[in-house]
C-alpha cells in the first residue's frame, strides 16, 4: 500500500486532500500541531515542524512513499510577519531536511508554493517561465520556499506547485469568496469590500487536490514547477453579480479603502497547459458552479 505523509492535513486543503488520498487507497499520515482533530481515517501525529529530532524520527518511522507539504500561513494579510516567515520558510526547510536525511527517501515530495510569487506581472496569461516578482510578504516567503526546493532537488524528487486562488465549502471567511458567500447566505443587505477591479483565477479545491495526487503519481512531474489554475480570471465585480444571481437578491457593495492594499496584485490569471501536458485534462468546474456549491451547501 502507498503511504503518504501530509503536513497541514487539518487545514482547509488537507480536509479535502485526505479523503481523496484514502479513496485512492493510500495509507495516509498527517502531521498536526495539536491532538484536536477529527478522526477521518488518517493516522495523525502531533509534531511541530521546528522539533527537528521528532520530525526526523517521524519521517523515518512512517517511511512515506509520498510527502505533500501544505502546512503554511496562507492568508496574505496575516498580522504576525515573523510567524509567517518562520512558518513558511523555516518550516519547509525542516521538512525537506528530514526527508533528505532519512534512510529511505520518498518517491516524490510535493511543495505548495503560490501564484502570488508572480506579483504584478506584465503578462496577461502567466506561465511557469513568467518572472517572479513578489509584491507582498506572503509572496516573498513562497518565493523563498521555491529556492529552498531548488537547493534540495539534488537530494529529493521534488515537485513544486503554484496554485492560484482556490476555494470551496469550509474555507475561512478571512478569504474573499467565503466572506462573500457568508454574507449572501444570511442575505445581508450590504458588504464591505476593497478594489472591485481586482481579478483572480479561481479554482475549485476538489480539482486542486485531485491535481496534487495526479502529479505525485506521475514520474515526469518530478523536478518541475506547475501552475494549478483554471486559466480564467474573474473580477470581484463579477463574483458579486454571480452570487446575487444564485441567491436571488442583490447585495449592495460598499468599497472600504481600508481593504485596499497598496501592494495588491491586480490580476492573476494562469495557464494550466504545462500541468495538463503532464497529468492530462483537469476536471475544473466553472467558477459559477463552485460558487453555487458554496452558497447552497
Amino acid at each position: 500500500m502507498t503511504t503518504t505523509l501530509v503536513t497541514g492535513i487539518n487545514g482547509f486543503t488537507g480536509r479535502y486532500l485526505a479523503p481523496r488520498l484514502l479513496d485512492a487507497g493510500h495509507n495516509v499520515h498527517g502531521i498536526v500541531r495539536s491532538s484536536d482533530h477529527a478522526d477521518d481515517g488518517a493516522t495523525m501525529h502531533v509534531c511541530d515542524l521546528f522539533d527537528q529530532q521528532r520530525l526526523g524520527e517521524l519521517v523515518a518511522e512512517i517511511r512515506p512513499d509520498y510527502v505533500i507539504h501544505l502546512a503554511a500561513i496562507a492568508f496574505v494579510g496575516h498580522g504576525d510577519l515573523e510567524e509567517m516567515y518562520r512558518t513558511n520558510i523555516m518550516g519547509t526547510r525542516a521538512l525537506l531536511d528530514a526527508c533528505a536525511n532519512t534512510a529511505v527517501p520518498p518517491r516524490a515530495v510535493l511543495i505548495c508554493s503560490s501564484a502570488n510569487v508572480y506579483g504584478n506581472a506584465n503578462r496577461v496569461i502567466l506561465t511557469e517561465d513568467s518572472p517572479i516578482r513578489p509584491a507582498n510578504d506572503y509572496a516573498v516567503t513562497k518565493a523563498a520556499v521555491e529556492h529552498l526546493a531548488a537547493i534540495y532537488k539534488a537530494r529529493l524528487p521534488i515537485i513544486v506547485t503554484r496554485p492560484f486562488n482556490y476555494t470551496g465549502v469550509g474555507q475561512s471567511e478571512t478569504f474573499l469568496i467565503p466572506k462573500i458567500v457568508s454574507h449572501v447566505r444570511r442575505r445581508a443587505a450590504t458588504i464591505e469590500l476593497g478594489d472591485l477591479d481586482v481579478a483572480r483565477d479561481f479554482s475549485d479545491v476538489r480539482t486542486v487536490v485531485d491535481a496534487f495526487l495526479r502529479l505525485l503519481e506521475t514520474p515526469a512531474a518530478i523536478g518541475h514547477t506547475f501552475n494549478v489554475c483554471s486559466g480564467k480570471a474573474v473580477s470581484l465585480e463579477l463574483v458579486i453579480a454571480l452570487a446575487s444571481e444564485i441567491a436571488g437578491y442583490q447585495i449592495d457593495v460598499t468599497v472600504n479603502p481600508a481593504f485596499m492594499r497598496a501592494n495588491e496584485v491586480k490580476v492573476l490569471q494562469g495557464s494550466c497547459a504545462a500541468l495538463e501536458n503532464v497529468i492530462g485534462p483537469l476536471d475544473m468546474p466553472p467558477f459559477a458552479e463552485t460558487l453555487r456549491w458554496m452558497i447552497e451547501a
